[in-house]
């Protein structure tokens, strides 16, 4: 079989441990043999980021805005004990966190529904899709813990020296405080990054806070996703037969529930990080769970929603079997490779990126799969494979698919 061309390369940000090695079988078996494969290659693992002083990180979000796709392994956000492991000049931040604020993106997480691994929640027939907004709120806080009795107070000093001030509390005791922010301009790209993610995907689009009680914060959310929908995007979604609503998040949460899915449900910062983990677990694992960064300006960053699986990497340095699952990391790859196909009107590429997720699908509805999802199928006497021979399992599937 003829090899499929890439005209442009995609942007390749390798990671760490188990993913990484993971990384390597899935282009050996699975993207080389099929592929020319054309990419820009940057090594975001942990000791090339502390050699380069975090710069390749840098270089590998611009390189996403030249080549508009990008598709990133699992990397290490190191702790303290990373420091001492790695040896490293400083704890460097998160790679992810990085990228999302150069490429000012949104994250979108999906499910990755087979069948003999069906929901905890057994309506959801279609993936519900969490859009999350990657900046701000908790994750940027600034924290105190106050010592004793005294005021607590918000001052905001404008560039003209003018003042404003907003009681937060007067302690009568020992008490902890924490000062959240937001920017419009972020909350503006956040909410069209969702509207066009909606339309492109062709699926309703649902927003939810808590402005009944946050009535200047979120209520700002509220404003501003409705503001951007009536003036840019109301006509698009009718002809497209699409509904954006807004409703709270408490009743987001109980509609959700009996709900069959096949919807975007947009999420504040830290609310999309712990509603993604929910439907990613009530489906399954968080293997099985896709992640793409989509900015208003068109850039696509693809990854697995998951870690570097540091546990499983730990035992293949001992020469130990492992069983990692490979899915969401394929699915990244296949996700760069529909979009680069799509940018570039390359339907060959659309089609084998659709090629070899139905063949990851199928293997593991053929009952091979590995141990994760082994332990929770419904389908019965499942092959356990190991990490490399589920790959290769993938492959075989995929050359019957292809011939």
């Amino acid at each position: 079989m003829e090899k499929i061309k890439m005209t442009t390369p995609l942007v390749e940000m390798d990671g760490d441990e188990m993913t990484r090695i993971l990384w390597k079988m899935i282009k050996d078996e699975l993207l080389h043999p099929f592929l020319d494969l054309k990419t820009e290659y940057y090594d975001l693992g942990l000791e090339y980021r502390n050699q380069t002083d975090d710069q390749v990180t840098f270089d590998s979000a611009y390189a996403t805005k030249k080549y508009g796709v990008a598709v990133k392994c699992a990397t290490i956000t190191p702790n303290a004990a990373r420091m001492d492991e790695y040896k490293l000049k400083e704890m460097w931040k998160s790679p992810n966190g990085t990228i999302r604020a150069i490429l000012d993106g949104t994250v979108f997480r999906a499910p990755i529904q087979v069948k003999g691994i069906e929901p905890c929640v057994k309506n959801w027939q279609k993936p519900i899709t969490i859009a999350r907004h990657a900046y701000g709120d908790v994750y940027k806080a600034s924290e105190m813990k106050i010592p004793g009795p005294g005021t607590c107070e918000l001052v905001f000093t404008g560039a003209d020296g003018s003042e404003l001030r907003e009681l937060i509390h007067t302690f009568d005791g020992p008490g902890i405080v924490q000062g959240q922010h937001n920017l419009c301009g972020s909350i503006e790209s956040f909410a069209r990054s969702c509207f066009n993610y909606a339309l492109d995907t062709k699926q309703d689009l649902w927003f939810a806070t808590k402005d009944t009680i946050s009535k200047k914060y979120d209520h700002t959310f509220k404003d501003l996703f409705q503001d951007i929908f009536d003036q840019e995007y109301a006509d698009q979604f009718a002809e497209a037969g699409l509904e954006y609503f807004y409703t709270l998040i408490d009743d987001a949460v109980a509609r959700v529930m009996k709900a069959e899915g096949g919807f975007i449900w947009a999420c504040k910062n830290y609310d999309g990080d712990v509603m993604s983990d929910m439907i990613s677990s009530a489906c399954g694992s968080l293997a099985m769970m896709t992640s793409v960064l989509v900015s208003p300006e068109g850039y696509y960053e693809y990854e697995a929603a998951h870690g570097t699986v540091q546990r499983h990497y730990y035992k293949h340095l001992k020469g130990e079997e492992t069983s990692t699952n490979s899915v969401a990391t394929i699915f990244a790859w296949t996700g760069a490779l529909r979009k680069r196909g799509e940018l570039d009107q390359n339907q060959a590429l659309c089609e084998f990126a659709d090629k070899l997720e139905a063949a990851c699908v199928a293997t593991i509805e053929a009952g091979r799969m590995t141990k994760d999802l082994a332990l929770i199928t419904t389908l019965q006497n499942p092959v356990v494979l190991n990490s490399e021979d589920f790959i290769k399992a993938v492959r075989k599937t995929l050359e019957g698919m292809l011939s």
